[in-house]
């Protein structure tokens, strides 16, 4: 290896850079660029800022050779094509913001006595002779999507190709950091500009180390990918698949199509997991699910004492453990995908058996990636999937209300060839079971496995007909015995039916009753914002009408009879809690009912809130008797809305954790010294 400093300026002198495709692709959000700008802006004009390192693999000639639009200036202009093996999101990024800086130089003026061309010339593309052949200085290699995205939308150059509208996370991520920047340097004047194009190319210096031969790049690729920003498991997955392709005892033929499905399953995954740009699925929640899935299929473990278990159990035990320690990950890339299983060991008789790993089996797992992940994708974006209408409800409510041990069994269902009312079943059947382990875990999940269920279904073992009959009858045996008095009574020790995991789910499930019953088709309460927790300590989308710092003297005329203890639980009592179209201030919703609900000059009232808003302003007060009446109310609509047995009113009352309301006041005895809750 050689090593030495170079500045931007000197790195890209007679220089070609590709992103390879075992590489992952521009992953830098805003706490990077926050943090690479910071040091730009700080850095004095006299001195120089180590950025890191740049660890390139010089490109071998025969690859070269197919390199329609660059050959060119490798050939006549003795360009240097390298490979970046290691910090390409450094060097993106500060292309990027080159660019920028360009895109906001007026007209005609020049940075540091360079026009505009001759900058994009050294930094950007070369023209052969002027004319339309264009080979781009830095940039993905041809197939991957950022390749003609970085082109189009990043540098804003025509592009050549038939489309340049596929996105992935690390499409978002380029036009984010173009964004960045360039709200940063639009007002800046041109001397403020050359400043910063200076800082840019001259002192921010970086250490180049050159790959020799003898090293293996995607062994190198893994160990210094440690460094920065971590890679996911998905991305370092990708990088052995394809390592191993190169290592395998077929033709070359056979080699570059493996690696093809590989690049291609993996840019569908990528496509996928960024499709809904306001909410990006995770990397390694979708490995593992999708590895269990697969493994499962294929009756494969990842433990030695799995041996002698029963194998369906095995399998969800391997889910289980996998989804909450990433031990899956320890599973594919440190026992399953390695280069010893690609070996052929001779037994204990000299004999010699086959292969762990063969191209076989790194086609399937690649294209069983590929498939799952548009469906994991439909399951958790039903609005954007082609199921029916009854299917994308019960989607939208396992989504809202979270079925992460579940999704196992959505997905084999899913592919199972499922008829659209078997699936509409078994998501139905699955999101009452689900709300119902929401209010009591114990009991339901005795007799109940979803991931064994999963596995049944992947191995053609049992129906998804079949198996919606039996959570069904496990949902009716649930229902009958459970315990919400209990439950809640449980709750009640901290909070109420504030603390219930479920809340913010039944009361939108509410909220949705009422818009039906409006016969409106405008939504006044979004989930996304609902459920967020963006919202600081001082803001809330869940009120207590009866507030939790009740010092006005309305509310000590309405509710001063009843005990501390009894205000406690009665303002944490389900017919107290509210779910707001907007966050409201709490020193707002301290303010007495009337306020509240008819507005003042700081906030909205009631009467123009969300439908459940609207429907409590319709009364004239509020007092520990309308808190008990709408509870029930809400009460009766959730024995309806999930099939549970509520019983009578003597435990309906029980269940809201205010019996004592249905009795006389103040009839829970010494509970003075509590303090009111803060």
């Amino acid at each position: 290896m050689k090593t030495e400093l170079y500045s931007l300026s000197k790195i890209f002198t007679e220089n070609l850079f590709r992103i390879p495709d075992y590489q992952r692709g521009y992953s830098w959000t805003e706490r990077q660029l926050k943090d690479f700008w910071t040091d730009l802006e700080l850095l004095d004009e006299s001195r120089d800022h180590y950025t890191g390192v740049l660890t390139l693999e010089e490109v071998p000639t025969k690859t070269v050779a197919s390199w329609m639009d660059d050959l060119w200036i490798v050939e006549s202009k003795r360009f240097s094509p390298f490979y970046v093996v290691d910090g390409q999101q450094r060097l993106t990024t500060a292309l990027i913001l080159l660019q920028t800086i360009l895109d906001a130089v007026p007209d005609r003026a020049t940075v540091n006595y360079s026009t505009a061309e001759e900058i994009r010339k050294k930094y950007i593309f070369e023209s052969r002779d002027g004319g339309v052949s264009r080979s781009y200085i830095f940039g993905y290699e041809k197939d991957n999507p950022s390749y003609e995205y970085l082109k189009s939308k990043i540098f804003l150059e025509a592009s050549d190709s038939h489309s340049v509208g596929e996105t992935t996370i690390y499409t978002q991520n380029l036009l984010h950091a173009r964004t960045f920047f360039s709200e940063r340097v639009a007002k800046l004047a041109v001397s403020h500009l050359e400043n910063l194009f200076t800082k840019l190319t001259q002192h921010f210096l970086f250490n180049i180390y050159v790959i020799s031969g003898a090293i293996d790049v995607f062994v190198a690729f893994e160990t210094m990918n440690n460094r920065g920003k971590p890679l996911s498991h998905l991305e370092l997955l990708k990088n052995r698949l394809i390592y191993l392709s190169t290592r395998l005892e077929v033709d070359e033929f056979e080699k570059g199509q493996l690696r093809r499905t590989i690049n291609e399953s993996w840019k569908t995954a990528y496509h996928f997991l960024g499709r809904n740009e306001s909410a990006p699925l995770d990397d390694d929640e979708f490995l593992s699910l999708q590895s269990f899935l697969y493994f499962a299929s294929q009756g494969i473990s990842s433990r030695a004492e799995d041996e002698g278990e029963d194998e369906d159990d095995k399998f969800s035990r391997m889910w289980r453990h996998h989804s909450n320690d990433y031990e899956f990950a320890t599973f594919l890339l440190e026992k399953h995908f390695t280069s010893r299983n690609l070996k052929k060991i001779p037994d204990l008789n000299e004999q010699v058996e086959s292969p762990t790993i063969n191209a076989q089996i790194l086609y399937e797992y690649s294209k069983h990636l590929k498939l799952t992940v548009e469906t994991y994708y439909r399951l958790l974006n039903p609005s954007d999937a082609e199921y029916n209408s009854s299917v994308r409800i019960q989607l939208e409510r396992l989504r809202r209300l979270g079925w992460r041990d579940a999704m196992p069994l959505g997905v084999a269902a899913a592919q199972s060839g499922a008829s659209p009312e078997e699936l509409n079943m078994l998501y139905s059947v699955l999101e009452r079971l689900l709300f119902i382990r929401m209010i009591q875990w114990r009991g339901l999940y005795e007799e109940l496995n979803l991931l064994q269920l999963a596995v049944q279904v992947l191995r053609s073992k049992r129906t998804v007909g079949d198996i919606s009959a039996e959570l069904s009858t496990i949902c009716e045996k649930g229902a009958k015995t459970l315990d919400i008095a209990g439950a809640t009574a449980r709750w009640g020790k901290e909070r109420g039916y504030y603390t219930w995991g479920g809340l913010r789910y039944f009361l939108f499930e509410y909220e949705l009753t009422l818009k039906t019953r409006s016969k409106s088709d405008r939504n006044k309460l979004l989930w996304e914002e609902f459920a967020a927790e963006k919202y600081n300590s001082d803001y809330s989308t869940i009120e207590h009408v009866y507030p939790q710092r009740a010092s006005h003297d309305y509310w000590k005329a309405n509710f001063g009879h009843l005990t501390i203890k009894q205000r406690n639980k009665t303002r944490n009592s389900l017919g107290n809690l509210l779910a707001l179209s907007r966050p409201k201030n709490a020193a707002l919703s301290n303010r007495p009912f009337p306020e509240k609900r008819d507005g003042s000059q700081q906030s909205g009232g009631y009467r123009h809130g969300s439908y459940s808003e609207i429907e409590v302003s319709e009364l004239q007060d509020w007092t520990p008797q309308t808190i008990m009446a709408r509870g029930i109310k809400m009460l009766e609509f959730l024995g309806q809305r999930w099939a549970i047995p509520i019983g009578d009113q003597s435990q309906k009352l029980k269940a809201l954790n205010i019996p004592f309301l249905g009795i006389s006041p103040a009839s829970d005895g010494s509970d003075d010294e509590e303090d009111e809750q803060g």
